[in-house]
């Protein structure tokens, strides 16, 4: 995503030590990288420069990366490369900057094999952008000693840069907000503990702060971000407090919706359940990944539940809200996946009919536990398998659209097409 398109900072409160600079920000990766990109855009237009929609006349490039599986990194790569012919002598960038993700996990691979990267900054850094930029300037002119020059990020994670007062970049009346940074859950196969650290919950009044703005500027749908927005406040308050964190957003004014995603099974409490399905300004829809049903592969991948345990709160999602729409996340292919378990899944996903339902294939990060393990699936079955899960979703989706002809819902006018459509 593009992020050009918000307003200026006014002049007071900007310390304009990039002024007349033009900058070209890329955000690749998810809504949560999103939010970062936003925070790393108020602070560069806090400092004077003005962002650009396109790259052929910035001065200053930056592509703030996901990497934590192999088409991520892929993705980001290649973006960093079309990014790179900008530079000049063939474009108008002096300049090539390098955040995010792949930036934390491969530093040294990204300066050691792409010299058109001027800069790397990682997860922990991105409240570090215009000093960075300013050095890069400075160090060219030779006017002082760069502070950054090849520089190894430091440790991953970050909360210093939520709390800029950031736009959210996306049309439309919603807007994300990170409630943690980080993840401690350590799934075999992930590397996201490495890349952004463990997890750190906001404290719960800046949340709130930021809603009450966001809200009041018009952004009146809330979503929730975090690698697990259940576990909220566990490491700074000792307790999960996404419930408390709930009601209080409720009670601004402004606020119309609050969205949830990103949930883990054994964290839906009856509590937070309960408000959920009280609540009118929370709506019944969740994001809930479960990557798989065998109990033999949840084990490998150490996850916390068991078949039963999901289906269990599955049962108690759709006991307390008949109308909740579920989303879910499965993963195919991983180590030692049988025919057994992978009919095992299928035959899951059959019974509990998620309304939404992403599938991915098995990818081996180094670092993980699961990167280890064997014995591999070959791709081509790996394939095979997510093209099955993905027929039985479709035929499940649209048995599910059918059920709605003829009824009457509310819907959220965002934009209108030039074609009229809405």
């Amino acid at each position: 995503m593009l992020l050009s398109s918000l307003p200026d900072c006014p002049a007071n409160q900007a310390d304009h030590k990039l002024i007349n600079y033009r900058l070209y920000l890329l955000s690749l990766g998810c809504a949560k990288n999103l939010v970062d990109s936003e925070c790393m855009s108020s602070l560069i237009r806090s400092a004077g420069a003005t962002i650009v929609n396109t790259p052929d006349i910035a001065d200053v490039l930056i592509v703030n990366t996901c990497g934590f599986i192999e088409s991520a990194k892929k993705e980001a790569i290649d973006a960093i490369l079309e990014l790179a012919e900008y530079k000049q002598p063939k474009g108008s960038a002096r300049f090539l900057i390098v955040t995010g993700c792949l930036a934390q996990r491969y530093a040294a691979d990204i300066y050691k094999s792409l010299p058109e990267v001027d800069r790397v900054l990682g997860t922990g850094e991105y409240d570090q952008i215009v000093s960075a930029i300013i050095d890069l300037y400075r160090n060219e002119s030779g006017s002082e000693t760069s502070l950054f020059s090849n520089q190894l990020p430091g440790l991953p994670g970050s909360l210093s840069h939520l709390k800029v007062e950031r736009e959210p970049s996306n049309p439309g009346s919603y807007a994300y907000i990170k409630v943690a940074e980080g993840c401690s859950n350590c799934c075999s196969y992930c590397a996201i503990p490495g890349i952004r650290g463990s997890f750190q919950s906001r404290p719960l009044q800046d949340i709130i702060d930021e809603a009450e703005r966001l809200s009041q500027a018009g952004r009146d749908e809330l979503i929730l971000i975090a690698q697990d927005t259940t576990r909220y406040g566990v490491d700074l308050y000792g307790e999960r407090k996404l419930p408390e964190l709930l009601r209080a957003l409720c009670q601004i004014d402004s606020v119309r919706l609050i969205r949830i995603l990103y949930v883990y099974a054994d964290g839906l409490t009856d509590e937070l359940i309960g408000l959920m399905a009280s609540e009118p300004k929370i709506a019944h829809y969740l994001d809930l990944p479960i990557q798989h049903s065998s109990d033999r592969i949840l084990l490998a991948m150490n996850r916390r539940d068991n078949q039963e345990s999901l289906r269990e709160t599955i049962a108690r999602l759709r006991y307390a809200m008949p109308d909740i729409i579920l989303r879910s996340t499965v993963m195919v292919g991983f180590p030692g996946e049988s025919d057994e378990d992978f009919s095992d899944l299928v035959g899951f996903l059959s019974e509990i009919r998620f309304e939404r339902l992403g599938c991915f294939i098995f990818s081996p990060e180094e670092g993980t536990e699961a990167a280890k393990l064997k014995p591999r699936i070959a791709k081509a079955v790996s394939k095979k398998r997510m093209q099955q899960v993905m027929k039985l979703q479709k035929r499940i989706t649209e048995e599910a659209n059918r059920r709605r002809i003829g009824q009457v819902v509310s819907v959220t006018l965002e934009r209108v097409a030039d074609d009229g459509i809405f």
